[in-house]
C-alpha cells in the first residue's frame, strides 16, 4: 500500500485534494469575514476539484498556468454546479475575486508541493518532501487563523454601532459610508470611560516593573553566574521554583496582607507584587547569557583596577545589551497584560490598569463595541512593540539558552 502511495500521480492526487479543501475552507471563511455573504466551502467538490489538479501538476503544469486554469475553473463552477465555494447569492465580481484567491492559494501552493514529485515511484526522500510542504502550507494557514480571526472580529466589532450589532452580530464587514464614525467607540472610550488615564497608569507601572526588576535580577544573576558562595548551586537551580506554585493559590493570602497593611488599591502595592512575578525569570534569563560572556574580559578589567561594580557597569552590561533588551521586553509585556492581581487589588477607577479597565467595560449596560475598542486599545501597543523589538527578544532569548 505505502509503495503505491509512493507513486507521483497518486501522491499528487492526494495532495492535491486535501489542498484544495485547506485553501476552500480559508478563503470561505475570509470572504464571508470580510463581506458579510453567504459563502460557504463544498468539501465533495473540492476534493472532486482538487485530485485531479494535483496529477495535472505532477504532469507539469506548475506555478501560475495551474493558478490561472484553476481560477478559471472554479469561477464556472460556481455557475454551472458544485463548487468548492458555494456562494449562491454573490455578484459576479465577488466570484471572479473568490476564484482568483482560490486559484492563486490553490496553484501556487500546489506547485510547490509538487516540485519534488514525478509521474513515476518515488524515493523516499521525494516523498517526505512533498509531504512536508504540503504540513508546512497547512501549518501557516492554521497558526495564521487561530490568531487573525480573533483579532478581526474584535477590530470589525469596535467599529459597528448598536444598531448593527442589534441587527446582525455575525456580520464583520466594514461599512466605509459612516467615514470618522467608524471610530466613535474610540472616541468614547477615552472622553467618557477614562480610558487615557488607564493607559498611563498601565504605562508607570510596566516601565516601573521594568526597572525594579533589572535593579534587582542583573546583580542577582551576575553573582549566581559569576561569584563562588555557599549554595550557588541550589539557588541557581531553584530560582524558578516560584512558577511550581500558581498565583490564584497567593490570590487570598495577598488579598488579605494587602488589606491589612493599605497596600490594596494603590499603585505602590501593585509595583511591589508585579516585580515578585518577574524577577525569578529575570534571574533566570540573564543568568545563562552572562554565563556565555568571556570572563577573561571582566578579568582584564578587574586587573586594570576597576572594582567588580564597575566591571559590571562598563564591560558586562554593555556585552549584555541583547539579553537586557529581551528581558526588558518580557517583563513589560508580563506587566502589561497582567490581570488576576490587578482585578483582586484595585477597586478605585482612577489607579486602574488597562486590563482592569477593559473588565470595568464587561457589562449589560455598556454597548459591546466599547469592550472590543478597549481591547483593542490594550492589544495594539504591545503588539507593536513586540514586532518592532522581537529581534532583540528572539536574539537574546536565544543566547542565553544557548549560552547558559
Amino acid at each position: 500500500m505505502m509503495g503505491m502511495i509512493r507513486r507521483g500521480y497518486v501522491t499528487g492526487l492526494f495532495l492535491g485534494a486535501l489542498w484544495m479543501v485547506v485553501v476552500a475552507v480559508t478563503v470561505s471563511v475570509a470572504v464571508a469575514f470580510a463581506t458579510g455573504a453567504a459563502v460557504r466551502p463544498g468539501i465533495l467538490a473540492a476534493l472532486f476539484f482538487g485530485a485531479p489538479a494535483g496529477i495535472i501538476a505532477v504532469s507539469g503544469l506548475r506555478g501560475w498556468l495551474l493558478a490561472a486554469a484553476s481560477a478559471g475553473a472554479l469561477l464556472l463552477l460556481t455557475y454551472a454546479g458544485p463548487s468548492p465555494i458555494m456562494m449562491p447569492d454573490a455578484g459576479f465580481g465577488l466570484r471572479l475575486v473568490t476564484a482568483l484567491m482560490v486559484g492563486v492559494g490553490f496553484g501556487l501552493g500546489l506547485s510547490k508541493m509538487t516540485a519534488p514529485l514525478r509521474p513515476g515511484p518515488l524515493t523516499r526522500h521525494e516523498f517526505e518532501d512533498a509531504v512536508i510542504h504540503f504540513l508546512t502550507g497547512f501549518g501557516y494557514i492554521f497558526f495564521t487563523a487561530i490568531v487573525a480571526i480573533p483579532f478581526y472580529v474584535m477590530v470589525m466589532t469596535s467599529l459597528k454601532n448598536q444598531q448593527q450589532l442589534v441587527a446582525n452580530p455575525l456580520d464583520f464587514s466594514l461599512d466605509l459610508t459612516q467615514g470618522w464614525g467608524l471610530f466613535r467607540s474610540y472616541y468614547e472610550l477615552f472622553t467618557s470611560y477614562n480610558f487615557g488615564t488607564y493607559m498611563v497608569n498601565s504605562l508607570f507601572i510596566s516601565v516601573m516593573t521594568v526597572v525594579i526588576t533589572l535593579l534587582f535580577s542583573v546583580p542577582g544573576a551576575y553573582a549566581v553566574a559569576r561569584l563562588r558562595f555557599k549554595g550557588q548551586a541550589v539557588f541557581s537551580r531553584s530560582i524558578l521554583l516560584i512558577y511550581m506554585v500558581p498565583v490564584i493559590v497567593l490570590a487570598l493570602p495577598i488579598y488579605i496582607g494587602f488589606s491589612m497593611t493599605g497596600l490594596r488599591n494603590t499603585l505602590f502595592g501593585i509595583l511591589l507584587i508585579y516585580p515578585v512575578t518577574t524577577i525569578p525569570v529575570a534571574l533566570y534569563m540573564l543568568q545563562g547569557y552572562f554565563r556565555g560572556l568571556p570572563a577573561e574580559v571582566e578579568e582584564a578589567g578587574l586587573m586594570d583596577g576597576l572594582n567588580r561594580l564597575q566591571v559590571i557597569w562598563k564591560i558586562t552590561l554593555p556585552l549584555a545589551l541583547p539579553a537586557l533588551a529581551s528581558v526588558s521586553l518580557y517583563v513589560f509585556m508580563i506587566a502589561w497584560n497582567e490581570f488576576l492581581l490587578a482585578f483582586m487589588l484595585l477597586d478605585d477607577p482612577s489607579k486602574f490598569t488597562l486590563t482592569r479597565g477593559i473588565a470595568s467595560l464587561n457589562s449589560s449596560e455598556i454597548p459591546r463595541q466599547h469592550l472590543m475598542a478597549g481591547a483593542v486599545v490594550a492589544t495594539v501597543p504591545i503588539m507593536a512593540l513586540f514586532l518592532g523589538l522581537e529581534r532583540f527578544m528572539t536574539k537574546g532569548l536565544t543566547a542565553g539558552s544557548v549560552k547558559g
